[in-house]
């Protein structure tokens, strides 16, 4: 008998497994499935960034390498959430895998119009709240830092829409418990975490930065202690399930986030080393369980034993 791999995010949200593609690294889910693998082996697909209008993104350079990791400034470039409905999600929707749809604002209407396009549209399994951007509407403030923002605004938007809401939490300068107690409190279904680390390099020749913009969001292996310790604190933390992010490009890595209390786990900077990762890890882990005997991803889920 197979194991099962499913893990329940929310009552209307089961993934078929815990392997799911980060936003961000790649694309819409399309260039996956046109290219390398159905995307509906996954557990799922969080889309690349959504915004209320197109967006150009960050002057290049973009991204650089950099120990063990990659510091990239892309700057949220996409079609626009109108495009993505129109023109993407039509193709998704053909490939039977879940879509879960990342989007941005820059303040709490826009998140609440880009949720309400999405509810009202045929294809979304559910909706990625980034938290991690400047709130216009509160001066400039990153709503990511303001807990009762954060709570005020998931609860505006599961007011409105009936889609599982994920929130992705930053944990630049802030208590990530906290900001997760927050998503919980507004009625999140689930938070992934973490997003990427402010960085920064230097070409030491030139004396500029390798960045246009100056710094970046760093991302790869470098991270990975960093976010399987913020999952762990934060499924301690909460009841609602909690996404690991950071870092996961192994089988082992993948369960030691699980064990650390994560009920899934998303792949992004290795999908840019090897497109087929997401895909290999899905066979990986069932492997695994079927030869040590595990029946489910609950039996190992938040099993960790503390000396």
């Amino acid at each position: 008998m197979k194991p099962d791999l499913s893990v329940k995010i929310s009552p209307n949200l089961v993934l078929k497994n815990p392997i799911a593609l980060a936003s961000g690294t790649a694309g819409y889910g399309d260039i996956i499935e046109k290219h390398f693998y159905p995307i509906s082996k996954l557990g799922a697909v969080f889309t690349k960034g959504l915004t209320l209008r197109p967006n150009f993104g960050n002057r290049p350079p973009r991204m650089c390498e950099t120990a063990s990791g990659v510091i990239n400034s892309i700057g949220m470039t996409n079609v626009g959430i109108d495009a993505f409905i129109s023109e993407y999600l039509p193709i998704l929707s053909k490939t039977n895998a879940i879509i879960i749809a990342n989007i941005l604002g820059s303040s709490t209407q826009e998140y609440i119009e880009l949720a309400e396009k999405l509810g009202d549209s045929h294809g979304v399994g559910g909706i990625e709240i980034n938290i991690s951007c400047p709130n216009v509407s509160s001066g400039g403030l990153h709503l990511g830092k303001d807990a009762k923002g954060v709570e005020r605004l998931v609860s505006e938007i599961k007011k409105r829409v009936e889609l599982p809401i994920i929130v992705k939490l930053s944990m630049e300068g802030v208590d990530i418990t906290e900001m997760g107690r927050a998503a919980e409190g507004g009625g999140a279904d689930a938070v992934s975490a973490i997003n990427t680390i402010p960085a920064m390099a230097i070409d030491t020749r030139t004396r500029r930065p390798k960045i246009g913009n100056v710094s970046g969001g760093l991302s790869g292996p470098a991270i990975k202690p960093i976010a399987l310790k913020k999952v762990y604190d934060l499924a301690r933390s909460l009841s609602i399930p909690v996404i690991g992010v950071g870092g996961i490009s192994t089988l082992e890595d993948v369960l030691e986030f699980i064990i650390a209390g994560a009920s899934a786990v998303q792949i992004g900077t290795a999908n840019l080393v090897d497109p087929y990762v997401g895909g290999r890890l899905v066979d990986e882990l069932e492997g695994y369980f079927i030869e040590n005997k595990i029946k489910s991803v609950e039996e190992i889920r938040g099993s960790l034993k503390e000396v």
